[in-house]
């Protein structure tokens, strides 16, 4: 029960950061460092949920 909820919570944070990012790159261009920032910490986030789907 705490997995899936965990599970839940950080596709939910995957989702704001991606939207965040869109947002950003729209703003400042792709190449922004705010934009790359976001990016990088999306990975991070995507990374999290590749180990603890798989």
């Amino acid at each position: 029960m705490i997995n899936a909820v965990k599970k839940n919570l950080l596709l939910l944070r995957i989702k704001v950061k991606r939207m965040g990012m869109y947002k950003k790159a729209q703003l400042f261009g792709f190449t922004h460092p705010s934009v790359v920032e976001c990016s990088q910490e999306l990975d991070t986030l995507l990374n999290k949920a590749q180990r603890i789907c798989s």
